[in-house]
Parts: structure tokens; sequence; C-alpha cells
């Protein structure tokens, strides 16, 4: 289902446009078939060309009787198409403001943030962030909808919009053995370090939030951790 981009109700939400809903769900597919109608003529291709190695699966495309290999090429390619629009669907975020809450939906899960709870909402590159009212992260989702959008949104609900992280110089760049971190946190912005760099973001993202836990919010440039206690003036 397409979310609403606007007021529903008391609530506004925010979410992935309709021409590029439709774009998902048609150009995925479209092109599937079409990488589909092509394998045949590409795996032609191949075995005619002398500078090319002989390649077991393009001879066994070219092989395939016709017009069944193709035809079946192309509805593989079809549901290539649609698996990946369903996984571009879910990876989209979808933002939900009323006056009492925020809501956080990607993947069929959705997060919830109680209004009295947020002292200041901004956009940090690619994530939208919500801090509590001692400048810890209550919220961090990456996010490709349009800061304007979200301005808007919160704003129009009486939510604290900031054009900038209010704390970005409490930040410090993580090193190894850094003295004044919190007890273990060290030993889990070590593990983070490695999720990021194997590009595990699943891994990041749970050892964040256990990070978040233990008194430390993190931020990232590239696969660099920069970190502040989560408390600020207390």
């Amino acid at each position: 289902m397409v979310p609403v981009n606007g007021p529903a109700g008391d609530e506004t939400v925010v979410g992935r446009p309709l021409w590029e809903a439709v774009l998902v769900w048609v150009g995925f597919p479209v092109a599937g078939s079409l990488l589909g109608l092509a394998l045949r003529p590409v795996a032609e291709w191949i075995l005619d060309v002398d500078w090319v190695p002989d390649f077991g699966p393009a001879r066994v495309v070219a092989e395939l009787p016709q017009p069944q290999g193709t035809v079946i090429a192309v509805a593989a390619g079809v549901v290539l198409g649609i698996v990946l629009a369903l996984t571009a669907e879910g990876e989209a975020l979808r933002v939900g403001v009323d006056r009492g809450r925020v809501t956080l939906t990607r993947d069929g899960t959705t997060r919830t943030v109680d209004r009295a709870d947020v002292r200041t909402v901004f956009v940090d590159g690619k994530s939208l962030v919500l801090l509590g009212r001692g400048g810890e992260e209550l919220a961090r989702e990456a996010s490709d909808l349009p800061a304007g959008r979200l301005e808007a949104a919160f704003t129009t609900h009486g939510y604290p919009w900031s054009a900038t992280d209010p704390h970005r110089d409490a930040y410090r760049r993580w090193v190894p053995e850094t003295p004044d971190l919190p007890a273990g946190a060290d030993a889990v912005l070590k593990a983070r370090q490695r999720a990021l760099e194997k590009g595990e973001k699943e891994d990041a993202a749970e050892l964040r939030d256990e990070l978040g836990r233990m008194g430390v919010v993190v931020r990232d440039e590239e696969k660099r951790q920069y970190w502040r206690h989560a408390r600020i003036g207390g």
C-alpha cells in the first residue's frame, strides 16, 4: 500500500511519493522482463565471439527450446522484479506524526515515540533523528524522505525542529581504548567498527542500540565512528 502524503485525521504521514511507488512497482518488473527477453541473444553472442571463454550457462540458455525458453526467462525476470519491488517497499520509511506521538514504520515493523519524550527533531545526512530531553537519541532512522516535508510534518504538530544536530560539537572521533567511555562501551565500539567495515548494517544498528543503553550516542561518517555521552549536562 502506498503511504498517504498529507493529513490523515489528526496525523500527518510522510512516505514514499506516489510517482516513486509507481516507478518501483512498474519499473522493476518491466526491467526484469526485458532482462529475460535479452537473455538468449546475450548467451548466443557470448558463444559467438572468440575472445570470451566458453561459458557453460550461456550454452544452456542458448540451447533452450523456443519459444518456451524465452517465455520462462521473461516470467522469471518479472518475478525477480516483483521481489526487488517488495524489498524496496519494505526498506522505505513511513513517518506518522500527530500531537501525541511519532510512528516510524519500516518493513512491517512500527516504532512509537511519545511526544512528551521528544525535545528536538532534525535530519542528519540521510537519517531522521529524534532526541530526548537529556540529549539522548530516541530514534535514528535512515531515510530518503525530503527534509522539507519532514520539517513541515513535525512543525505542524508543534515539535521542535532543528536545522542541524544541536549537539554536533560534542562528538569526538572514537579510537580504541578511549579512557572516558562507560565501562564496556569500548568493546562494543570495536565490534561495531568491524560490522561497519564488513557492511553488516543490522549488526551495526543493534550495537548502536546497545551503546545507547550504555549512555553513548554514536554517529557515522562513512566508516568512522564519532561518539558523545547520551546525557548532556548530566
